[in-house]
This record gives structure tokens, sequence and C-alpha cells, in this order.
């Protein structure tokens, strides 16, 4: 499985790359057939305190999965999604089985 992480005006940390690197490979427990993750990291020109803003598609074989967050932190919103796509493949797993 391959992460691919593009920040979007600004570079990120390897500490921030290594996070989220840890944090979405631990997706291949919920579906084993994800082939890649793309994740899209930015800064919104908002005066909003919430203006980090992390996009992720997951490839499935034959299928793909999306969500985006806001999010205070690049971490926090890592967090979130982590469990909004996890849902999703296990959805997407009980769907394959039947």
């Amino acid at each position: 499985m391959e992460i691919k992480i593009n920040a979007v005006g600004f570079s990120a940390s390897a500490q921030l790359e290594e996070f989220i690197g840890k944090k979405l490979s631990k997706l291949e427990k919920s579906h084993k057939d994800i082939v890649k993750i793309d994740v899209i990291l930015k800064l919104e020109k908002d005066d909003k305190f919430e203006n980090k803003l992390a996009e992720v598609s997951i490839s499935v074989k034959g299928q793909s999965v999306f969500a985006k967050k806001n999010a205070k932190t690049f971490e926090e919103a890592i967090d979130e999604l982590h469990e909004v796509l996890k849902r999703q493949l296990v959805k997407i797993k009980e769907k394959d089985r039947q």
C-alpha cells in the first residue's frame, strides 16, 4: 500500500508525515485490498480558527473512498478522518462479502 502526502502551499514536517503514515496504515486492518492512499493538506486563508484542511482519498480495488475535514491541527483532522474512513471501508468490505 502506497501513501502519498501532498502539502499545498507549505512543506509538511517529517514528524507530521510520519504521524499520517502510521495513522492511515492502520486502515489496512479494516480492508486489506487498499491500493493507495492520497492525502492533501491545505492551509485555508480564512480567519477561522480551524483553518487546516485534510483530504484523504483511498483507492480500493475498483472503488474509492473520500473524506475531508477542517480542524485546528492536521493531526486532529487526520484522527477524525481515520474513524470516518474506517467506517466506510468496513461497509465496502461487508458489501463485498454478500
